[in-house]
This record gives structure tokens, sequence and C-alpha cells, in this order.
């Protein structure tokens, strides 16, 4: 499962070169830094990309027959995120971008990554404001899907290559 560390890897490396003084792309960058942060062995950092005041909304659709919606404060995620102790790997991809002024909305299909394997995948609605410290994260929803659903949602990488038994 290197396929999501390389493309964290060249994130990385990518970044300074987005921005452009395009809001979108600053947009973006930010994103892009969030998603970092989540990859990062410093449980901290994430802080760093959000608004102390936001919410998140989580809709879970793991168990398609028992859907739910679940929120807690950034505060609440930070305290949880804290404690985990897995390598983590968010890999997001950039279908929509809206801009006015100081917001900024982002969307698109996403893949999350525990210990290298996939845990589940969705969908990405993150609200993002324009601070004197840059983009931040000021809340954000999103869809937790089984893995079966990535090709369905659009989610890179997927349908997965297949391997034939003659290559």
């Amino acid at each position: 499962m290197r396929g999501p560390l390389i493309l964290a890897t060249a994130l990385l490396c990518a970044a300074p070169a987005l921005a452009d003084d395009d809001p979108a792309q600053e947009a973006k960058l930010a994103v892009n830094g969030f998603m970092n942060a989540i990859a990062s062995d410093d449980k901290t950092a994430l802080a760093d990309h959000m608004v102390p005041e936001a919410m998140i909304f989580v809709h879970n659709r793991m168990d398609p027959a028992n859907p739910r919606v679940d929120h807690l404060t950034v505060a609440q995620h930070l305290e949880n995120w804290a404690k985990r102790d897995a390598r983590y790997i968010e890999d997001m991809a950039f279908t929509s971008v809206l801009l006015d002024g100081d917001m900024a909305h982002v969307w698109g299909p996403y893949s999350f990554w525990v210990n290298y394997e996939l845990s589940h995948c969705g969908i990405n609605s993150l609200n993002l404001v324009r601070t004197q410290d840059g983009w931040k994260v000021a809340n954000t929803s999103f869809t937790m899907e089984r893995p079966s659903e990535c090709e369905r949602l659009g989610v890179p990488g997927f349908p997965a290559e297949e391997i034939r038994d003659d290559q």
C-alpha cells in the first residue's frame, strides 16, 4: 500500500508551487496542509489547520442499514486525535473549489488509510475561512463509506489496477 504514502509525499513536495497568489490554489494548499497534518506523527499539528470553534459532522454510512450523523467540536476531535497511535493517511481529490472573499468551500472524494490499509472512503466538504494566519478549516462534513463504495464515489485510484496471472 505504498500509493497513499507516495501521494502524500508528492503533495508535500508540490505544495509550495500550488499557491501562486491564486485564492483557489491557496485554499487547496490549505486543505493539503490539513491532510498532511493528518498524516503527521505530531498529533498536535492538526490544530494549526482548524478554527478552534469549528464543528465536524460525520455522515457515517459504514453500516448501510443504520446510517447516522455524528457531530463533535474541533476541541473534542483534537482531544480524541491526540490519543490515536496508528499511521493515518487521507487522500483527497478536489472536484469543486468555490470562493467569495475570505470564505471558501472545497469538495471532493477521499480515501482514508490506517496503517496502510484502506479503512473507508467518502466525500469531504470543507468550509474554510481566511484568517491572519492563512486559510483554516472552519467546519467540515464528510461521509464515511465502506471501501466497496470507493469506485462509485469517484475516489482516486479506484478501481484498483487488476493484477493478472500473466504479469
